[in-house]
């Protein structure tokens, strides 16, 4: 299987990814592709070969096979490995989306296509939603499956056509182990990385919301709510956002004439 389109696509979306979602493509990388690629193909390969009963019954093996081993577990493995890596196909489809309408108009709509707020920002947080999901969900069906994390070296079938009891052995039982225990291992630190890169950018944008929420309320109460107090020669008397200030003028003979209010 070629791995090229989807390794294409993480490099992508590292250029839009923050520091944490670099670092979980980092992981996804080293210690889920190549290590699959690499290693866990060709542990896999014959595995259905490699399990052997203690009876020659035909019909016997497979099915006993089949019941143990209802889907394979590395291409489930690769199926995790596609899921959880086309949702940041969004973000790079979105950011296309802005280059090409920005194409279309002929004209600056955005200051960065790639800048991580609106929209953008929403794909994004949408995508890790579908990313943790997918994780949770196949190690969920992992679990259910097999019955748990662990590969026996033997087991026990009765399954119809076999006569009796069988013993059954799974081929390279340690070595298959440690590829599953690498898998759930991984899976839950980009769970762990996930939720704290969600948590990370809800909390900066709701913190950048409420800062210029405040500056703007700041804004226009130092516009509407100023009052200009004067003061000449006489008192400053304030109703609500008006101000009147009473000036006494003496007369020739030293007496005051009667005040004049100007109002502001």
């Amino acid at each position: 299987m070629s791995w090229g389109f989807l390794r294409d696509v993480l490099s992508g979306v590292n250029k839009y990814s923050t520091g944490i979602g670099r670092i979980w493509l980092a992981i996804v990388f080293l210690f889920r592709l190549l290590v699959y690629v690499v290693a866990a193909e060709h542990v896999w390969k014959d595995e259905q070969k490699e399990f052997e009963c203690n009876i020659r019954q035909p019909g016997c093996e497979n099915v006993c096979f089949d019941h143990f081993f209802p889907v394979s577990q590395v291409r489930l493995w690769a199926l995790q490995l596609i899921m959880v890596s086309t949702p940041s196909l969004l973000v790079v489809l979105h950011v296309a989306y802005r280059e090409n309408r920005e194409k279309r108009h002929r004209k600056k709509l955005y200051k960065n296509p790639g800048s991580m707020d609106g929209g953008l920002l929403c794909t994004y947080l949408i995508s890790l939603l579908f990313k943790t999901g997918f994780e949770i969900g196949f190690l969920f069906l992992f679990y259910l499956l097999y019955g748990g994390f662990n590969v026996p070296r033997l087991v026990k079938c009765d399954m119809n056509p076999c006569p009796n009891t069988v013993d059954c052995y799974i081929s390279k039982p340690t070595e298959k182990k440690v590829f599953l225990y690498i898998v759930v291992v991984t899976s839950c630190l980009c769970i762990v990385l996930n939720v704290i890169e969600l948590s990370y950018l809800v909390l900066k944008y709701s913190i950048k919301c409420c800062l210029k929420k405040q500056d703007k309320q700041r804004k226009d109460s130092s516009e509407h709510t100023t009052l200009n107090y004067v003061e000449h020669n006489g008192t400053t008397l304030c109703h609500g956002n008006e101000s009147a200030t009473i000036f006494s003028i003496q007369g020739e003979d030293g007496r005051d004439l009667p005040p004049s209010q100007h109002e502001e």
